[in-house]
């Protein structure tokens, strides 16, 4: 049997994954309820984490010690950060990293890594399964700070300074402890808004629209995992 845990920040980046996985199993780990259910021979465990690195980063070793996951996907929305990103297509990481911190400070010292990779085998399953669905996806950095972005300067200085094709709040966390337990990880991350200064009233009409999209790939892609 596989297990695999699917990790999103918010409420509404899990609400089609819980509405198609009723009935879960509650397991109460370091403040957060654990989902737990059957999809096939794979037991899928699903988890909100809270908002930001620092949650993200706790739920993520307390899904790893509970669970011993075989993969773990982080799934949400984000913003898109390259040209060729548009609202509602599909970014699968191909690492993360945060944008608001020296890269130095990790690179350095422990853990003696600043972008953590993410699966080539995920990856390669998550442009698979786009393809199926017909939704455009590309590949590419996903970096992670303490700040929604929706100033185009902003955006135009972390572009300058990591190339990414998207942002978020807690891929890099999610990422970190799993290059530190060595499981296989994978950001998925649906485009809600450009992170301009238009991203506010694009995240809100957006944001449901974005999730559930996300939702439908990560479900058909536990079936295969």
């Amino acid at each position: 049997m596989k297990t695999v845990g699917i990790i999103g920040a918010m409420p509404s980046e899990l609400v089609d994954i819980r509405a198609a996985l009723p009935d879960s199993e509650i397991v109460k780990k370091a403040g957060f309820d654990y989902c737990v259910n059957m999809v096939g021979q794979t037991r899928v465990i699903h988890v909100c984490s809270g908002i930001a690195k620092v949650n993200a980063a706790v739920c993520t070793q307390a899904l790893i010690d509970e669970f011993n996951p075989d993969a773990v996907i982080n799934a949400g929305i984000a913003g898109g950060m390259h040209p060729d990103v548009h609202v509602c297509d599909i970014v699968a990481a191909t690492g993360v990293l945060p944008h608001d911190l020296d890269l130095h400070f990790l690179q350095d010292y422990p853990p003696y890594c600043g972008i953590y990779p993410c699966d080539a085998s995920l990856i390669q399953l998550a442009l698979d399964t786009c393809a199926q669905f017909g939704v455009t996806s590309h590949t590419g950095r996903i970096v992670s700070g303490e700040a929604f972005i929706s100033d185009n300067a902003v955006k135009f200085d972390i572009r300058r300074r990591l190339d990414p094709y998207a942002v978020d709040m807690e891929s890099s966390a999610v990422g970190h402890c799993a290059y530190l337990n060595q499981v296989p990880f994978l950001s998925l991350r649906c485009i809600s808004d450009n992170a301009d200064d238009e991203g506010a009233m694009s995240f809100d009409q957006f944001e449901k629209i974005a999730a559930k999209r996300v939702a439908d790939i990560v479900l058909h892609m536990v079936k295969q995992i």
